[in-house]
């Protein structure tokens, strides 16, 4: 690393983290001005607007727009660079394009790491006060009844409930059905389920099946308890809630449900992939920016910023789509993440084969 790479980065680096500021107070002047009315109307505490809406509202929008930020840095300064002939100058200088990049790619470098530790571990955890404040003094999204559940709650074991509300945290009309492979050896309904403590549940007015073979044991009783390896928060999971957990907690959620039988985690393996591939835009917006900049051409930095916002749109836009796709089962979540870039990429190669020529 030579002082040219410390002046590249620093630059880099620097337009970054003053674009974040400058797009994101604009941001938080438009949001307040918004939700000022929902704010009065339920008398919401200055000190919880501050600490659990604001404060975690700068890292996640910046986690999400975190593309469209670089993107714009990397044009802004590098068409500087190139207006100022100091690129003419690197290359006069006997500096090749390629090794040009070099700062550059340092500087992604250290963006990709500092948003996989956001998305993975400081985001989730601060985005869970923010869309608790959400849920609580502007929009609710949560339910306090889920029907028609089925998991298997363990190998063999599968478990139906018709409804289950949160509030009593009891179930009606129950069902729960044990196999060895492919045959049916015991099956349990009842009236009424609920939970007690450390997995044990109660099931009242239930009757118990029990097959061997062609003899079938029957027994009914008012109450009995048994063991499930499940709370009644699992039942009430959503979508929304893949963005309050940590990359590993994620990761062993979906192996969780995949393990029940469960089909609800498309959103959740979208939001995984989603962790891995927005850092990872990191290097190709990068790319793009320096082979859509680094020449002096009519127009200046003026038609450079104008091409990249749209370009950082439409990959936003893009992702967006492609998650709504993963979710309708047309596309896999692996290539809902994955997809810009790929296709941003695929633009971004033949750009700097020629921007190197």
């Amino acid at each position: 690393m030579k002082k040219l790479d410390w002046y590249i980065i620093r630059k880099f680096l620097g337009t970054f983290f003053f674009s974040i500021v400058l797009i994101l107070s604009i941001a938080i002047v438009f949001d307040l001005t918004e939700k000022m009315d929902d704010f009065f109307e339920n008398q919401v505490p200055l000190k919880e607007i501050i600490l659990d809406y604001y404060v975690p509202f700068v890292p996640y929008y910046m986690n999400m727009f975190s593309s469209l930020f670089i993107f714009i840095s990397v044009i802004f300064f590098t068409s500087k660079l190139a207006g100022n002939s100091e690129i003419i100058a690197m290359h006069a200088a006997g500096m090749s394009f390629h090794r040009l990049m070099v700062p550059y790619a340092v500087s992604a470098g250290l963006l990709f790491a500092l948003g996989m530790y956001l998305g993975g571990w400081i985001i989730p955890k601060s985005s869970e006060r923010m869309l608790q404040f959400t849920d609580k003094y502007i929009e609710h999204f949560t339910t306090e009844n889920a029907r028609n559940m089925q998991l298997e709650v363990e190998p063999g074991r599968i478990l139906h409930i018709e409804s289950f509300q949160r509030r009593s945290g009891i179930g009606y009309r129950c069902s729960i059905e044990q196999f060895e492979g492919k045959t049916l050896v015991e099956r349990i309904t009842a009236d009424r389920i609920y939970y007690d403590s450390l997995e044990y549940w109660h099931l009242d007015n239930y009757t118990r099946r029990q097959f061997d073979e062609m003899r079938e044991t029957l027994d009914r009783g008012k109450r009995l308890d048994i063991q499930l390896p499940i709370i009644p928060d699992e039942l009430f999971i959503t979508a929304q809630q893949a963005q309050q957990m940590t990359t590993p907690e994620l990761r062993h959620y979906m192996e969780r449900q995949r393990a029940r039988g469960s089909g609800n985690v498309k959103a959740f393996e979208v939001e995984y992939h989603k962790r891995w591939a927005s850092p990872l835009g990191a290097f190709i917006m990068t790319l793009l920016g320096v082979t859509m900049s680094s020449r002096k051409v009519r127009g200046g930095m003026g038609k450079n910023l104008g091409i990249g916002v749209v370009l950082t749109a439409a990959y936003i836009l893009f992702s967006t789509v492609s998650t709504t796709f993963s979710v309708n089962n047309v596309m896999s979540p692996f290539m809902a993440a994955w997809l810009p870039n790929f296709v941003f990429l695929a633009i971004s190669i033949p750009l700097y084969i020629k921007a190197s020529r």
